[in-house]
This record gives C-alpha cells, sequence and structure tokens, in this order.
C-alpha cells in the first residue's frame, strides 16, 4: 500500500514537472534576418516574452522562408510544423480576396493606428479568424493584427495630386493596389520587387509602390526618386500573428493573456520606431533640397473616393471578401473617413 502511495506521488510530481517545462516555438516571419523589424524584435520583445511568462514561454524567430516558403505557413502552423507565424496578411490573397481586404486597404486609412482598431475594435481580428478556420479546418488561432508601418511612395516626378497620376507610369502589384492606381488614372506597370531600382533609374516607370521611407532609402531609391510622397498615400499592410490551436489551447488563461498583451505592446513599438526613423530620413532630406510631398488631406480624401469603388468590385462575388469589405466600410464610416 506505501509503495502504491509512492508511486503515485511519484507520477504525480512527474506530472506537474512536466507540465511546468519551458516551451520554445519556432516563429517563422514575413522579415529578412537583417532588417530592422526583425532586428528588433529578437533584441527587444522575445527576451520580454520569456521575462512575461517566467520562462515558460519563448519563441525562436526565423527569418521568411526558412522553413517554408512565405505564402505556406497557415498550412505548416496547422499541421504543427511550425508553432506560430508573423507575416503580411496579404501573402494569402491566393488563398482568398478576403486576405487582400483585411491585410492592406489601398488608400483606405490615414493613419496605421486606425488599422489597429479596426482590428480590435472594428470585427477585423474575428474575420481573419474567420478565414483562417476556412482555409485551416480550425487549427490555426489569431492572435493580432496591426500594421507596423505606413509606407512612403517613390516617385521620380512629383506627384501633388490625384491629377498628376494622369499619364505616370507607376509600378504597382497585380490586384488591388493595380486596381486603385488604374482608376486614379496611373498607366500601371508589374514588376517584381527586385526590378523595381532599376526600372526608376531607367525610367521604365515614374513611380513606385514600394516599402517604407526608411526601407526605400536603405535601398537607394530617394537618391533617384528626388519627389517621394511622404506620409504615404496608398498602403500600410496588416501584420498579423497566428499560432498552432492546440498549443495555443494547451496554454494557461494567464499565458494566453500575455501572447495578446505581449503581441499588441510589441507592434506598437516597432512602429514607433520606424515612425521615429522615417521622420529624422524625412527632416535630412528636406534640409538637403530633396523634395518630400505631403498631400493636402482633400487630395488623400479624393483618393479614397476613388479607391472605395475598386474595393467593392474587387471583393465582388466572394462572399467573405465582400463581408470584409462590408466591415471595412461600416467601420471607416463610423470614425469619419467614409461619407454615409
Amino acid at each position: 500500500m506505501f509503495a502504491v502511495a509512492c508511486l503515485a506521488s511519484v507520477m504525480a510530481l512527474a506530472a506537474t514537472t512536466i507540465s511546468a517545462q519551458a516551451e520554445t516555438w519556432r516563429v517563422q516571419t514575413s522579415m529578412t534576418a537583417g532588417e530592422s523589424f526583425y532586428t528588433d524584435i529578437e533584441k527587444y520583445w522575445l527576451p520580454r516574452l520569456a521575462e512575461m511568462t517566467d520562462g515558460k514561454l519563448t519563441i525562436e524567430l526565423t527569418p521568411v522562408g526558412s522553413v517554408v516558403p512565405y505564402n505556406e505557413t497557415m498550412d505548416a502552423i496547422g499541421q504543427g510544423i511550425l508553432q506560430g507565424d508573423i507575416t503580411a496578411t496579404t501573402y494569402f490573397t491566393g488563398r482568398n480576396k478576403a486576405f487582400s481586404i483585411l491585410g492592406d486597404l489601398i488608400a483606405g486609412y490615414d493613419r496605421p493606428e486606425q488599422i489597429s482598431m479596426f482590428c480590435y475594435h472594428g470585427g477585423g481580428r474575428e474575420l481573419l479568424q474567420e478565414a483562417y478556420d476556412k482555409f485551416t479546418d480550425g487549427t490555426v488561432q489569431v492572435i493580432g493584427c496591426s500594421p507596423i508601418a505606413r509606407e512612403a511612395f517613390v516617385a521620380k516626378v512629383p506627384i501633388r495630386s490625384v491629377e498628376d497620376f494622369k499619364g505616370k507610369k507607376v509600378r504597382a502589384p497585380e490586384g488591388l493596389a493595380s486596381e486603385v492606381f488604374k482608376r486614379a488614372g496611373a498607366s500601371v506597370v508589374v514588376l517584381p520587387a527586385a526590378e523595381t531600382f532599376s526600372g526608376i533609374d531607367k525610367g521604365v516607370v515614374d513611380a513606385a509602390d514600394f516599402s517604407t521611407y526608411t526601407m526605400n532609402d536603405s535601398l537607394g531609391f530617394n537618391k533617384i526618386a528626388q519627389h517621394p510622397v511622404y506620409p504615404g498615400i496608398h498602403s500600410m499592410p496588416l501584420i498579423h500573428f497566428t499560432v498552432n490551436k492546440a498549443a495555443y489551447d494547451a496554454l494557461s488563461d494567464s499565458h494566453k493573456t500575455i501572447l495578446d498583451v505581449w503581441y499588441r505592446a510589441m507592434i506598437d513599438d516597432l512602429r514607433m520606431r520606424n515612425d521615429i526613423n522615417d521622420r529624422q530620413l524625412v527632416a535630412r532630406d528636406l534640409a538637403a533640397g530633396i523634395d518630400v510631398v505631403d498631400w493636402p488631406q482633400a487630395e488623400r480624401d479624393k483618393f479614397r473616393a476613388i479607391a472605395v469603388e475598386a474595393w467593392r468590385d474587387y471583393a465582388q462575388g466572394d462572399p467573405l471578401a465582400e463581408k470584409a469589405y462590408a466591415a471595412q466600410v461600416k467601420f471607416m464610416k463610423g470614425i469619419g473617413l467614409l461619407q454615409e
């Protein structure tokens, strides 16, 4: 009897020890290992998650494509090959147009914080979860979603208004972005990202949808295209964090809350760091005589009015995309970005 009781005690202790063991999740990102967003997560935010969970939950960050291709991470998470992904929502547009409507509403919002508001208080996160459930059979949990930057616009010639798009050759990716620029009067040229710099340099295109002011500067765009539009007028890609549902369900309630709070705080911090760097570079370039263009609000509103029709037509015929479009428009009307 004593032996049985001892055995039971040992087994209970072992079970407690196992459940208390630290977990390390492998999380792939859509970022390269050297870029600032990636290094800032590694330097500032992975240690904080470990601290917040007393070392019980840590993340091993891996760069884009290191485990699976960037657009196959949702499958890898559901299968347990990855435990998570921090990535751009638009990368899954090939699965459903809703990922595009939710991931980058071209020319929609004025500030990244407004998109965060939609994600957390306008139904965006719930819609993203609905889309993930549809394509992963409920094996993936959406933790959070928010943009980390507002992209600037590369321009070799002055583009100070919607009218100035007429006759201009603009590099843009296929899909919603191309359609919005076309409706504004631009002649859209689809170029791979790797060919954009040479396209600007050689005059194949006059302007380009590319990346943030900081990223554009690091690649030398502002040296050859000295009329950048900042703050940007078009793109603020949503970055979302998804994890394996079974691994998430195994967490304690307190660790689930920590994961939510950690991601929100991290994205806000990354956005602030990028914004500071963008502003410092803009101040430097203005002093050097570069024509940094800031569109007046009236032109931004005009561009948005053109874009609304493109969003609606793009979503048409796809129930999930139509639902995402309706939610975005309802929210934007509620905060005064669109008129009733």
